[in-house]
């Protein structure tokens, strides 16, 4: 077996856990069609189990860009460093997910697709945060912007809870926080939170499982280069984690 094809895993996790996967989403899915029509918002309430868990998910992932980015302040470790990019960039198109669902939500809950309220105006700018840290770490090259970078990564989660608060220190169109809500109990019937917390669960094992799968990607591209640079230069020994030391 090549290195590259040693780093790369595989693709996304062990067959039992993509069944795993296969099987929570096909009940997540069940569950959410057999779920009773909010009293007050009808079917469209039904986008609750793709909003809720895009958004979960994203904050999962900038959760984890900050774990990264502090493991490669500390190590200079290309593997954290890579784990950092890809929740980073799964993280950027679940937060796309969560405005474009929401979108569709509030255009059918209240009739109109955008207000810029205290929730909008934050995702938005939690989304640029995140879309600032990428391209810095595309433009990194030296160790002093590859720090710089990273420390993008690490200030930028201030964001995640102030998304999440947004609809509690600001007046917005929003409801409040269907979970972590701080009140105790999640005020939605157990027919709804069931299928809710399958769709969550789906949607995270599905996140870490392509984070996991880019991540190796790209440690696989980085050995991948590396090799080919040691055979053309044999008086120069090359690693997966070069890039990130030097």
């Amino acid at each position: 077996m090549s290195r590259e094809r040693h780093m790369s895993g595989g693709g996304l996790g062990s067959p039992a856990l993509r069944a795993a996967t296969v099987a929570v989403g096909i009940l997540a899915a069940v569950l959410a069609f057999a779920a009773p029509p909010d009293a007050v918002q009808g079917e469209a309430q039904r986008l609750m189990y793709v909003h809720v868990p895009a958004a979960w998910s994203a904050y999962l992932c900038f959760a984890a860009v900050l774990v990264a980015s502090i493991v490669f302040l500390r190590t200079r470790s290309a593997r954290a460093a890579a784990v950092a990019r890809a929740a980073g960039q799964v993280g950027l198109v679940l937060t796309a997910l969560t405005l474009a669902s929401g979108m569709v939500w509030g255009a059918l809950a209240w009739g109109t697709a955008w207000v810029w309220d205290g929730r909008t105006t934050s995702t938005v700018a939690m989304g640029l945060i995140y879309v600032i840290y990428l391209a810095a770490r595309a433009a990194a090259h030296g160790r002093r912007s590859r720090t710089a970078a990273a420390w993008v990564g690490v200030l930028g989660f201030v964001s995640v809870p102030v998304v999440h608060m947004s609809v509690v220190w600001w007046r917005t169109l929003h409801q409040s926080a269907t979970v972590l809500n701080g009140q105790g109990a999640p005020p939605i019937d157990a027919a709804m939170a069931v299928p809710l917390g399958a769709a969550v669960l789906t949607a995270t094992l599905v996140t870490g499982q392509v984070i996991v799968a880019l991540s190796r990607r790209e440690l696989a591209s980085r050995a991948g280069a590396s090799e080919t640079a040691s055979q053309s230069s044999p008086t120069r020994r090359t690693t997966a984690d070069e890039w990130e030391v030097t």
